[in-house]
């Protein structure tokens, strides 16, 4: 073989080699690094929950429902911000299916919120009420579903808020 041949072929097993990396770094992810990655993303959602819906029982219970909401739209385009922030992070590949069931139940989470706001805005009380108890019932599912994950933050708890 000539160096030309030589230089072929290094040039092919250093291309082959870039193609093939980023697939051997994506089989890498664990469920211990993908709960690093996503555990913050969670965290700023619950603090913006927190500031968002700060008040907002209070505000049902003397009848200001349209402020309230007001509140539950914002954290509902919150948590649709941050369904869009949590599907982008790379999953176990043992995981992916899993993952993808709860990040379906996390958009629907989000949809709930503005189902509720909608139903607030218009002082339908009642049927707000009945949407919140869905609400809470989406996020048992979903953190059921992912218990081994052992988040944190990730777990969606609407009961603290609403």
């Amino acid at each position: 073989m000539g160096k030309k041949s030589l230089s072929i072929i290094g040039v092919a097993v250093l291309a082959l080699t870039m193609l093939v990396a980023p697939f051997a770094e994506a089989a890498e992810v664990t469920r211990e690094s993908y709960k690093e990655a996503v555990e913050p993303i969670c965290k700023a959602n619950t603090e913006a929950n927190k500031r968002i819906l700060k008040g907002v029982r209070a505000k049902v219970r003397a009848g200001k429902l349209k402020a309230a909401g007001r509140q539950f739209g914002k954290a509902g385009e919150a948590l649709k911000r941050t369904h869009g922030e949590l599907a982008a992070v790379a999953q176990p590949p043992e995981d992916e299916a899993r993952l993808a069931k709860w990040l379906g139940y996390v958009n629907t989470e989000a949809s709930l919120f503005k189902k509720a706001a909608t139903k607030l805005k218009a002082g339908n009380k009642t049927a707000a009420q009945t949407i919140v108890i869905k609400l809470q019932h989406n996020a048992s599912q979903a953190n059921n579903l992912v218990l081994g994950f052992e988040f944190h933050y990730c777990r969606f708890e609407p009961s603290k808020f609403t």
